[in-house]
């Protein structure tokens, strides 16, 4: 397995979202744990290793991630129409403060369809929303991919970045290419350097097409 550079999170490392897509994909499971051990590395060989409780990622011998069967996630995050989505994203914090930039999913730097273009902003009730058109190649990576950065983006702020370090999901369905889709995302909980947040991802129709759980992990800023 190898992951191409466009599919970045930080600099140098991939999309944590996608990366646990990826894992993800190699178990017959709907829903899936995904812990992400180091960041992981890009256009690098990884060797996947399956045992009968899960998956395990490798570069070399260092371990990168592992994924295992998990509990069907609930849609935590309630939905709001596109036009209260979009206008979120316009006041998206990460296009005057963004800790990475060039990240696939959200970074102003990777404006679709270079990347997914998803800008989370707050809602005013502490969730964050934004509208997301499913790219032409859009996949389960891709849509674990959309559910990640607006759970980080309901804890992220000035000089305070953070990274996903865990993550579960659920997938009902992919949407179609060019469907116009709203993901939200909420913190639950946090305390000292971890913060526990939910997402949900939403078809043209309204149906639930994803929902994930993650921890985020504050790291000092660069």
């Amino acid at each position: 397995m190898r992951i191409p550079g466009r599919f970045n999170g930080p600099p140098g490392s991939a999309n944590g979202g996608y990366t646990a897509g990826l894992l993800a994909g190699l178990l017959d499971d709907p829903t899936v744990q995904v812990t992400l051990r180091l960041p992981p590395p890009l256009d690098t060989d990884l060797a996947a290793r399956t045992s009968p409780d899960g998956v395990r990622l490798y570069a070399g011998e260092a371990l990168v991630a592992e994924g295992v069967p998990a509990a069907p996630v609930p849609a935590a995050v309630p939905p709001v129409d596109a036009a209260a989505a979009a206008a979120a994203a316009r006041a998206f914090p990460g296009f005057t403060d963004h800790p990475f930039p060039t990240c696939y999913v959200c970074g102003p730097q990777r404006p679709a369809p270079d990347g997914l273009g998803v800008y989370p902003g707050f809602l005013g009730d502490g969730r964050t929303a934004a509208p997301f058109t499913a790219p032409a190649e859009v996949s389960a990576p891709v849509l674990w991919a959309a559910l990640d950065c607006p759970g980080g983006w309901s804890v992220i702020g000035p000089g305070r970045p953070y990274v996903l370090g865990r993550m579960t999901a659920t997938l009902h369905r992919l949407p179609a290419p060019g469907e116009p889709c709203v993901v939200l995302g909420w913190c639950a909980a946090a305390e000292g350097r971890k913060a526990q947040v939910r997402t949900s991802l939403y078809g043209a129709d309204g149906a639930l097409l994803g929902a994930a759980a993650a921890t985020w992990i504050a790291v000092p800023p660069s």
